[in-house]
């Protein structure tokens, strides 16, 4: 059928059958065509007997048509070959052969013109376009709302602080005392616009920041790193920094980001430079610029250290110092010379050694940036890609052909796609458990395969090979899975952890609350599991699916978590609450917010209700806390 065709009833064949079989003619033409036309002209009306049995069979014929024409009903009852149609009336099929030979033909419905179908197309498309986007930006708002009632809380009672407990209103210090959430949080307030946000966290940055990094002492290299030197790479940026983005015009000049930056990572450095290996400590003493390892065997997390690089290239991008990439960069190229297992890398690793230590592999906490990373450093290289960096990509594609091999099952009765562990390496059991974390490897999917492009543009220029596909679809089951994880509960938020219900392994009456859920005999929630941190895995994953597959049920799924969290986690006094067990109704409520509810989460649920030319992913890479970072050669216009 072509083109024009498909969105009519029929086709063009049916229009040739139309005009052949059922031209209009009138009764009277019939009998005109059939006596006066052929050869019963020349043979019957020869004589007088002809002409008037001629005549007698016209008005015979006449005569049956008037005397039997009658409601279709009446037909239909009596040849009881009547049948209802979808509004109860009653349709005969059959009638005389008379009837047949002189119906009239079918009403096709009318053809427009492709630009009289083109105006009423794109008029109520444009409408339905419009609805959609005020929706949208509505939701958007409800976002921003949440964000300043976050910050007036921090602001209220915990300024200064790390974290808000937003129930005993005070701050606490659990990150090292610099101010965690007011560095995790400015981007968040540039990229939404909230200029008095930019203009009281930069102004605090300006006077207190620089002071505090030169006299604290005690913090973890991973989480300062992801949280504050990305918070305020990202600030530089977007503050116009390197003919950034522009996106505020508030708050101090971008070098107060940038050398704050630089005197941050310098202290940060020894933790490199004080290791025997490649593999970093993982903590930093700042006063003095000392490092020294984990207490408890001195082992560091396998994600901790292999999650460093995109702040520290981008550090040593803008600055024009070589040093912070080099040190970063010789973590990667260390772990690609160590054995794995099809890609996947046990989560913990040794500085003192170099070597992983224990076999336990998954992609919850202590593994999961690992992957992250390795396909997102990758990545800001951009069009400048170094050839001595396709490694990264390679070691990525072999891990997930990894994941989808070793770690991928389905769960039962209703066939969940989940991401398990093996808590014993490669030849010991598989565990049907997922950390919540691990939703941040549908989002780490999707990009891989497109490298931040929609995947109708991938498609259209051939970009997407067989194992991008797989990728693709193995990225759409595990957000439906993790969105599963939230509907399921009797609150709507998810558990840090849940179990899978597989064929190997069952616990009754651990389910998540929501008996009307079609995934409640799925997804087991063991009690010590079902708190909830405010988390963004999830909703970043929506946020880069929408963004590529162009699919509204994944802001649809966003707004419905965005609500659950507005319902029970919202203090009134300001704020928001982890809460201690998603299944019950209320909710026991723990008293902290999380930095990264305002440094990721709140911006992630932002941008994807938001249009995707904020922020786009072909021309931004995240850290894993959200702050995003220019890929190189590309131009990002304020």
């Amino acid at each position: 059928m072509s083109s024009s065709n498909k969105s009519l009833p029929y086709t063009t064949k049916d229009v040739h059958y139309d005009n052949a079989k059922f031209r209009h003619r009138s009764f009277f033409k019939v009998i005109y065509q059939t006596f006066f036309t052929s050869n019963v002209k020349r043979t019957s009306l020869s004589c007088s007997t002809g002409k008037f049995l001629a005549l007698l069979l016209i008005f015979g014929i006449a005569y049956l048509m008037l005397t039997h024409t009658s409601p279709a009903n009446s037909v239909t009852d009596r040849l009881g070959k009547g049948v209802k149609n979808s509004k109860d009336k009653l349709v005969s099929y059959g009638g005389s052969r008379l009837g047949k030979l002189l119906r009239k033909p079918p009403r096709l419905p009318p053809r427009l013109s492709p630009d009289q179908k083109g105006f009423n197309n794109s008029s109520s498309h444009e409408s339905d376009k419009l609805n959609a986007g005020s929706k949208w930006i509505a939701r958007q708002q409800s976002v921003k709302d949440a964000f300043i009632h976050a910050w007036s809380g921090y602001t209220k009672y915990a300024i200064g602080y790390d974290e808000l407990m937003p129930l005993s209103q005070h701050g606490v210090d659990g990150l090292g005392g610099l101010g965690a959430t007011i560095v995790d949080a400015l981007d968040t307030a540039m990229i939404m616009g909230v200029d008095e946000v930019v203009s009281e966290a930069g102004s605090w940055i300006e006077k207190h920041l620089l002071d505090r990094i030169t006299k604290k002492g005690q913090v973890n290299l991973f989480e300062t790193t992801i949280r504050l030197l990305g918070g305020l790479l990202s600030a530089y940026h977007l503050s116009g920094g390197e003919q950034g983005m522009k996106l505020t015009h508030t708050g101090p000049k971008p070098t107060v980001y940038l050398e704050t930056a630089k005197n941050l990572a310098d202290r940060l450095l020894s933790a490199f430079t004080s290791s025997p290996t490649p593999i970093p400590f993982s903590d930093v003493i700042l006063h003095d610029s000392t490092a020294h390892p984990a207490s408890g065997g001195g082992l560091s997390s396998t994600s901790e250290v292999s999650t460093l690089q995109l702040e520290f290239n981008y550090l040593s991008a803008i600055s024009g110092d070589p040093k912070y990439s080099v040190e970063a960069m010789k973590v990667l190229e260390h772990i690609k010379t160590l054995p794995k297992v099809e890609g996947l890398v046990p989560i913990f690793i040794s500085p003192h050694t170099g070597e992983f230590s224990g076999e336990n592999i998954r992609l919850g906490s202590r593994g999961d940036s690992y992957y992250e990373y390795l396909i997102k450093v990758w990545l800001q290289q951009g069009t400048a890609q170094d050839n001595s960096l396709t490694y990264l990509y390679d070691m990525y594609t072999e891990a997930m052909k990894g994941v989808r091999h070793r770690l991928v099952q389905k769960s039962i009765p209703n066939g969940l796609v989940f991401v398990g562990e093996l808590p014993y390496g490669s030849e010991g059991a598989f565990s049907p458990k997922m950390d919540h974390l691990v939703c941040f490897l549908s989002g780490t999917l999707a990009l891989g395969a497109t490298k931040g492009i929609t995947k109708e543009k991938a498609m259209k220029y051939n970009l997407l090979n067989f194992e991008d596909l797989e990728n693709l679809k193995l990225a759409e089951d595990l957000a439906k899975t993790c969105f599963e994880m939230y509907a399921v509960t009797s609150t709507g938020l998810a558990p840090e952890i849940a179990y899978f219900h597989t064929k190997d392994f069952s616990e009754g009456g651990l389910d998540g609350g929501n008996k009307s859920s079609e995934y409640v005999k799925d997804i087991i929630i063991k009690p010590a599991d079902r708190h909830n941190l405010l988390r963004p895995e999830t909703v970043e994953s929506l946020f880069v699916l929408y963004r590529i597959t162009e699919d509204p049920k994944y802001r649809e799924w966003g707004w419905q978590i965005f609500e659950a969290f507005e319902k029970y986690t919202k203090v009134d006094t300001g704020g928001y609450t982890s809460l201690d067990d998603v299944t019950t109704i209320p909710p026991h409520r723990r008293d902290k917010m999380e930095t990264f509810f305002l440094g990721e989460t709140l911006k992630y649920l932002y941008l994807l209700f938001a249009d995707s030319s904020l922020i786009p992913l072909d021309k931004f890479v995240f850290n894993t806390e959200a702050h995003p970072f220019p890929i190189k050669g590309t131009k990002n216009d304020s």
